[in-house]
């Protein structure tokens, strides 16, 4: 009986592990989708500015050494917060036209959205000095 038990329980614990694995992979599969890359790129060119040129490639090299990491981190962030079929509607919405479009234009979005972001930064600047008077 003790063998049948635990049988039992090796076989629901790797069915469990096994849902997990495609689960995460299926996260993994919507941060790519969403254009998550394209954007972690456009900051990577943000920062290689601010270093010398003669250590910009090592840098491009160590940076994107530590993805992996970054994106198994951000999996078990999205893993908490969506369910399984939460997960399985955004592979839907990335698939469909208007989710490639989105995700082909994140970079650019996150672009021009961080440049009026700065100009409304300096408006409210302004205003706050107003006050601050």
């Amino acid at each position: 009986m003790k063998k049948i038990i635990a049988v039992i329980s090796f076989a629901v614990i790797g069915n469990f592990a096994m849902a997990q694995d495609t689960f995460k992979q299926d996260v993994l599969e919507v941060l790519k989708l969403s254009g998550s890359a394209a954007q972690l790129e456009m900051a990577k060119e943000q920062i290689i500015g601010n270093i010398p040129a003669d250590k910009q490639e090592a840098f491009s090299k160590e940076f994107d050494a530590t993805l992996p990491s970054f994106y198994e981190k951000l999996a078990k962030v999205y893993m908490e917060m969506y369910t399984k079929e939460d997960i399985a509607d955004m592979k839907k919405f990335y698939t469909s036209r208007v989710g490639k479009k989105m995700s082909e234009n994140s970079g650019e979005l996150m672009k021009k959205s961080q440049e009026a972001g700065q100009e409304w930064g300096m408006e409210l600047q302004g205003m706050m000095m107003k006050f601050m008077e």
